[in-house]
């Protein structure tokens, strides 16, 4: 599982040129999912982010975390976040997980985030064009392999 967070301080995901979801301050999440990802890694790795310290407090240290300033998030999926570009010039996505694991584990992802924080999303697999003012800039790469 890979996650790429961008801390915003607005988010929109629009779907046939009209906004599906938007989000005030907080984070905006890209996550691609790849072989023997799960339910318990999904939320191993959600529970990291939502603990991560990325906003500053009345020093300007990044030392609040995402429930401290009522932020909210916007998840998307990306299966290019696995992409293999070693050989030739066009990517190989070999290494994403396959569609019918992977849409259930974003959606249990959403459900998951949503018991916690104001989550919005975006539809799996759809063509999505995401606006964003990136905060910072403020961005950060997860992958399951170093938690």
């Amino acid at each position: 599982m890979r996650c790429v967070i961008q801390v915003v301080q607005h988010a929109t995901c629009s779907i046939n040129g009209k906004e599906y979801s938007s989000i005030g301050k907080g984070y905006l999440i890209f996550v691609g999912f790849t072989q023997n990802d799960n339910v318990e890694m999904m939320k191993k790795m959600t529970d990291k982010i939502l603990s991560l310290r990325l906003f500053p407090d009345e020093n300007g240290k990044t030392n609040l975390s995402l429930s401290e300033v009522e932020g909210e998030v916007l998840c998307i999926s990306q299966f290019t976040l696995y992409a293999d570009v070693k050989k030739g010039r066009r990517p190989s996505f070999a290494s994403s997980l396959e569609r019918k694991y992977s849409e259930p584990l974003y959606k249990e992802m959403i459900m998951y985030l949503q018991k916690q924080i104001t989550t919005k999303n975006g539809i799996f697999g759809a063509d999505m064009k995401i606006e964003l003012l990136n905060d910072g800039p403020f961005t950060l790469m997860l992958d399951s392999e170093d938690l």
